[in-house]
């Protein structure tokens, strides 16, 4: 199944206004465990960041990423990459009306030839490397882009169900992916490659996370490849799981999971 056309739905309906959009991170930030992992990551690294800190969104998307790292100081610059120009656009676009783009910048770039004109503090990635083949050059990338010292913070799917996979031989719910997810071991041999030290990973998304994506994003987006008419049947029906899905979300990111359907992984220079 092609995930994109269904992001790309959603986005225009969020994208009308400033407000709507805020609203949609908001939202985004709830419903995807991931974020729940990356922010609370981040928060524990912005303690002791550099004052005039650089930071890179690697694939950054809708930005909102790039909108919540930005909340931490003015006096951090922040850079979003992605390979959609019309992305990129918007993302500029939306920045300007809220008042950061002196802050913010969204750049065009295929992150296996980028690296940033200005040596990074910190490297974010989610969701990005299960797109890429050529893994390797990015991880070699993302390194020449960091100063010293600097972290790199990759989510992506695991190989132990991600992408919805979990036998030999079964398609990968998102048709967009080059492979159905990283094994721990393999993605931290590959940094340390790169040059990477003090790599860390543990599993996201145990039993109840896998379940909170099932309710919250697999059935909706399945019933929205049937028929864009179930758009008015999504807030109902998120108005009956949302709260399943927090508690599942609170409990899941507040455990260690011996496996799970993603990985979280950080890296420094």
């Amino acid at each position: 199944m092609n995930y994109d056309p269904i992001k790309y739905s959603l986005g225009k309906v969020f994208n009308n206004s400033p407000i709507l959009r805020k609203l949609f991170y908001a939202l985004l930030n709830l419903l995807l465990l991931r974020a729940w992992y990356i922010r609370r990551t981040f928060k524990q690294w912005a303690r002791t960041a550099p004052a005039n800190a650089r930071v890179l969104d690697a694939g950054a998307g809708y930005g909102q990423y790039v909108y919540f790292m930005s909340q931490f100081s003015s006096t951090w610059r922040i850079t979003g990459v992605d390979m959609k120009t019309e992305q990129i656009a918007d993302c500029n676009q939306f920045f300007k009306k809220i008042g950061k783009s002196a802050q913010v910048q969204f750049v065009e770039g295929d992150l296996t030839q980028f690296t940033a004109a200005e040596m990074q503090d910190f490297i974010l990635c989610v969701d990005v490397m299960e797109h890429i083949e050529n893994d390797t050059q990015v991880f070699r990338n993302f390194y020449q882009s960091l100063t010293n010292g600097g972290v790199l913070l990759i989510s992506t799917p695991s190989d132990k169900g991600g992408s919805d996979v979990h036998e030999h031989g079964e398609e990968s719910f998102v048709g967009e992916h080059v492979r159905d997810g990283y094994n721990i071991h393999d993605i931290q041999e590959k940094l340390a490659e790169a040059g990477f030290s003090h790599i860390s990973a543990q599993y996201s998304y145990g039993t109840l996370g896998a379940l909170a994506w099932k309710l919250s994003m697999k059935f909706p987006i399945l019933m929205l490849n049937c028929t864009k008419l179930l758009f008015v049947v999504l807030p109902l029906y998120y108005c009956i799981v949302f709260p399943f899905c927090l508690l599942f979300n609170y409990i899941d990111v507040r455990s260690t999971h011996k496996q799970g359907t993603g990985l979280i992984v950080q890296a420094i220079k």
